[in-house]
């Protein structure tokens, strides 16, 4: 049977999509297909925010309109008619899953004794244990409760819980003071009678803000400058700025939107100014109300300035305005990338996942998804942090991938650049870069002692120190310089840059492992529910029969790196000795060298696709092959061929494809395309981490 767990709380705005969001991918850590079911729809004429976001993450791939039970109308109308369509519709949900997340409603509509009974009432229907969610906000404001009063509430839900029939597995204080977690913890505890694990995560002001592109949707107001890209960030505070400039400057705060009427051309221009000075807080943005347009001379001055910081205009007055802002509520990670980041980093601070995975018993599926795959090599990067260097720090997308490794504690970073342009970029962009070192390369005192090394060891080809000393200053050189000098434990590069400025450096400098005549690349392609390795899909345009050999020794070493036990498939447009032909005969003499110098290797060749991936085919080609059928590293014969092949399984396929991943080289560096997404930059650094713990 599917594992269920029942995520519910005993009030609204706990931040329970938070918790849920944790849970669903600690499961499909472990689990194939994991499902989200939501048993009472929160809306009827838009869709449910909540639930679209935890489908964007799931991995069981089922519609959204499969995934909800009944409307709160039906829970009305018939509760226990409502009941049994929950119970039914959450049947269909569960045959197509190995795991689901059941999220409760979201006490918007029902009174709250009466909600939280109901969904006790679904959690225990539907056979799921209920991790309950409780607020833990202990200062002043809306909610705000003493680690006692927060026992009590424990109490009279526990009791609740047990009245329905419905098992308590564990309690979550979500948005708890940071200051007194174990208090908190201590104190919730004490109300269980059995031996139920409670957990307090501390509130994260991140979670709770509106982005600025909320804000802007919330009171119809339209950009007039500024990047877009900022419209993304969370709007920590507002500032009613209608006084003297003099007062307006001390009220700044970090993170806030400054609203202003639209005729206090003073303030505008005074506000852009303190923001962009450096001396003052950092702004989120600025909404001019009153629906006043712009002198355009004062257009002109604003335009002059250059600012990048987003100026809105709306034509709602102060108060209208203002109670617009106050009705907007920060959604989690569907406005910001950045608060999934923080919220996944919080919940894997503060929540055993291993017990909570014990307590649900859920067991190991041998199926690998690529979701699992890319989390597996993330856990890995943290297990043994490695220090990898960034060359390109004025790409946004750098910065948000850093901002995200930084978060989820998978690895230390330099990024390279100017470091009051990368800091004030990456404030602007609202990301939080403090723990990472930036290193500007033409100012760093590193700059001489890498132009003396690398002088030495390009003196060959008669390189100088002082042509050394400008060539250093290219961040690709740099950073591999930071490698091999163990400044650095790798490099991930080519967001910006061509391949060959990527890995240039790395031949000149780090150059190729002993035994290893070249430095190939493999793609991890993540399939529906395997992983394979593809070599060489991006360096050797025709490899010799020894350098294919190379590759395929190499990438063998690289699936034991990421957990794939490697059976090598030397591909061809023949299988054994059915054809013939000097392409054959290259991919035949280079199985052969494979099997002198790796007689431990399980490899055979030439072989066909199809013959290598398919158990039926391979038993006809190739009979008593222990390769055909079960090959999970396919070496191709040349580029050509392993490129197209890559592009065809990832866009016909819909595989993930994780790379190209260098190999061979005594150190890791590690190419991205330049179209990568931020995603895939984090999952290159992991995987260079990987590879460098291996060193």
């Amino acid at each position: 049977m599917p594992t269920r767990i029942y995520v519910t709380s005993a009030e609204g705005h706990t931040g329970k999509s938070t918790v849920a969001l944790g849970v669903l991918e600690t499961l499909a850590r472990e689990a194939g297909r994991v499902g989200v079911f939501r048993p009472i729809s929160r809306s009827t004429t838009e869709p449910d925010y909540v639930l679209q976001l935890l489908l964007e993450h799931d991995t069981a791939n089922l519609p959204y309109e499969d995934c909800i039970g009944v409307t709160y109308e039906r829970v009305h109308s018939d509760p226990d008619g409502a009941l049994t369509d929950i119970v039914s519709r959450f049947a269909a949900v569960e045959r197509a899953c190995d795991a689901v997340i059941i999220l409760g409603s979201d006490f918007t509509d029902i009174g709250s004794p009466t909600e939280l009974s109901y969904n006790a009432r679904i959690a225990a229907n539907l056979g799921a244990p209920v991790l309950l969610v409780l607020g833990g906000r202990m200062n002043e404001g809306e909610g705000a409760r003493s680690p006692d009063e927060m026992r009590q509430v424990a109490d009279l839900t526990a009791a609740e819980l047990r009245e329905q029939h419905a098992g308590l597995l564990a309690i979550v204080v979500n948005r708890a003071d940071p200051d007194h977690l174990k208090e908190i913890e201590t104190a919730v505890a004490t109300a269980m009678i059995d031996d139920v694990p409670v957990w307090a995560i501390p509130e994260d002001p991140f979670l709770v803000a509106p982005t600025l592109g909320a804000l802007l949707k919330a009171t119809d107001a339209r950009r007039l400058w500024g990047d877009p890209a900022l419209l993304e960030r969370e709007a920590l505070g507002v500032i009613v700025a209608a006084m003297s400039m003099e007062n307006v400057l001390t009220r700044l705060t970090e993170g806030a939107v400054v609203v202003t009427p639209g005729d206090r051309a003073d303030v505008l221009v005074g506000v852009l100014l303190a923001h962009a000075s450096g001396t003052f807080p950092s702004l989120t943005g600025v909404i001019l109300n009153g629906g006043f347009e712009l002198a355009p001379q004062v257009q002109r001055l604003v335009s002059g300035i250059g600012s990048t910081l987003p100026i809105a205009m709306s034509n709602l007055d102060t108060y209208d305005l203002l109670r617009h802002i106050q009705g907007t509520r920060g959604r989690l990670a569907a406005d910001s990338p950045r608060k999934y980041d923080a919220a996944r980093a919080l919940f894997d601070a503060h929540v055993d996942d291993d017990e909570l995975l014990r307590r649900l018993q859920v067991s190991r599926s041998s199926v690998v998804t690529p979701l699992m795959f890319e989390y597996g090599i993330l856990e890995r990067a943290r297990e043994n942090l490695k220090h990898i260097v960034l060359p390109e720090g004025n790409d946004d997308r750098i910065l948000k991938a850093a901002n995200t490794l930084l978060q989820r504690k998978v690895a230390k970073l330099t990024i390279l650049g100017v470091e009051a342009t990368v800091r004030a970029r990456a404030t602007e962009l609202g990301l939080d870069l403090s723990e990472a070192d930036v290193i500007d390369p033409f100012t760093s005192d590193l700059r001489e002692k890498f132009a003396e090394e690398y002088a030495r060891i390009r003196s060959p080809k008669g390189v100088t120190v002082s042509q050394a000393g400008d060539t250093v200053t290219d961040g690709s050189y740099f950073g591999t310089m930071m490698v091999h000098q163990g400044l650095a434990d790798g490099m991930v590069s080519g967001a910006v840059h061509t391949t060959a400025n990527t890995i240039r450096p790395a031949f000149e400098i780090i150059k190729t492992r002993p035994g290893v005549s070249v430095v190939s690349s493999v793609f991890l392609m993540a399939l529906a529910d395997r992983v394979l390795v593809y070599g060489d899909c991006a360096v050797i345009p025709d490899p010799t029969s020894e350098q294919l050999a190379d590759i395929a020794i190499s990438s063998s070493e690289t699936a034991v790196q990421f957990g794939i036990e490697p059976r090598v498939a030397m591909l061809s447009y023949s299988t054994g000795e059915s054809g013939s032909g000097a392409d054959v005969d290259k991919v035949r003499a280079a199985t052969a060298l494979v099997h002198e110098r790796r007689p431990d290797l399980l490899v055979d060749g030439p072989i066909q696709y199809d013959a290598a991936a398919d158990a039926t085919v391979g038993k006809l080609k190739l009979p008593g092959s222990k390769v055909a059928g079960r090959a999970t590293v396919f070496i191709f014969p040349d580029l050509n061929t392993g490129n197209n092949t890559y592009k065809a399984v990832q866009r016909s396929a819909g595989a993930v494809a994780i790379g190209p991943v260098l190999q061979g080289l005594n150190k890791p560096v590690n190419d991205l395309s330049r179209g990568a997404l931020v995603e895939d930059i984090v999952n290159t650094v992991a995987i260079t981490a990987i590879q460098a713990a291996a060193v």
